[in-house]
């Protein structure tokens, strides 16, 4: 009976030995997660950083908020993190206003008891940085956009930057709305020259759009050198036109009169203070040419 008890003592013993054994792996397996967990999102955090991710203030500024959060997306997505990592990745570049802001918004929604995913951040972020009456008056800049004096290259970049605001133009199925709303709002002389093909790519008709554009300017271009050359041409008679102008104006002038009694250039027949006519054979006074006897 004493062995017994003595046996059952060390069984006891070899159990609570193996159980706090037990225990104290299952703590160094978790702390170890823990220091992997903390490696790991340490190195993430020192990927995202590497690749310079935008920082945002806050203040009114509703399209820096838009780029803000174009600006990180793109970073998560080539990264491939999970929806919570990029609310704590996300987070770690709203500085100042932005980041007091933030601090306030975790506390309500939840702080720590709620998964918060980055769908749901980023439906707060919009409400407080860009507010549906910002958006919406950019959503009607895009839908009145036309081309005016921009060439085709700064009309597709106005057009894609404002086609952010109107989600429907951005979809697969909207490729065929997307060629009518840009065509419509080039120019005329464009238009024409596109209309026709009906082209509803919208990589193809930007780039036709573009060739047609830069031909019309090269043939403008060209038109206006060979008038500036037709008009220098013109001008270099000018010069001999005005000498001549002004040689038959002064021929008309009181200096080109001549007296038909004296023969002196400069005054007319009655003004002539000469004596008698002067003699156009022999040059003398007191008779005329057809009285001379010289």
């Amino acid at each position: 009976r004493k062995m017994s008890k003595r046996k059952m003592a060390n069984a006891l013993a070899t159990m609570a030995n193996a159980f706090a054994q037990d225990t104290a792996n299952r703590t160094a397996e978790r702390e170890a997660q823990e220091n992997r967990r903390a490696n790991d999102d340490e190195l993430r955090l020192q990927r995202f950083m590497n690749n310079k991710p935008p920082i945002f203030k806050g203040g009114h500024d509703p399209e820096g908020a838009q780029n803000w959060i174009e600006g990180v997306e793109r970073i998560f997505n080539a990264m491939k993190c999970s929806e919570e990592q990029k609310v704590v990745l996300g987070t770690y570049v709203l500085h100042e206003e932005a980041g007091y802001w933030w601090k306030n918004a975790y506390q309500r929604m939840g702080a720590g008891t709620v998964v918060i995913t980055w769908e749901n951040f980023k439906r707060e972020f919009l409400v407080k940085y860009f507010p549906a009456y910002v958006r919406n008056r950019k959503a009607i800049e895009f839908m009145e956009l036309k081309q005016g004096n921009l060439s085709v290259a700064e009309y597709s970049v106005k057009f894609e930057e404002l086609s952010r605001f109107c989600p429907h133009y951005n979809t697969i199925e909207a490729e065929y709305d997307k060629c009518v709303k840009f065509e419509s709002g080039l120019r005329p002389d464009i238009k024409q020259l596109i209309g026709f093909s009906e082209i509803r790519d919208f990589a193809t008709l930007v780039n036709k759009s573009k060739i047609c554009d830069d031909d019309g300017k090269a043939k403008s271009a060209h038109y206006k050198m060979m008038k500036d050359k037709r008009g220098k041409g013109q001008d270099r008679g000018k010069p001999y036109d005005n000498k001549g102008k002004k040689k038959a104006e002064g021929s008309g002038g009181k200096k080109e009169v001549k007296c038909f009694k004296c023969g002196i250039v400069g005054h007319k027949i009655g003004e002539c203070k000469a004596e008698g006519f002067k003699c156009y054979r022999c040059g003398r006074f007191g008779h005329k040419s057809e009285e001379c006897k010289n």
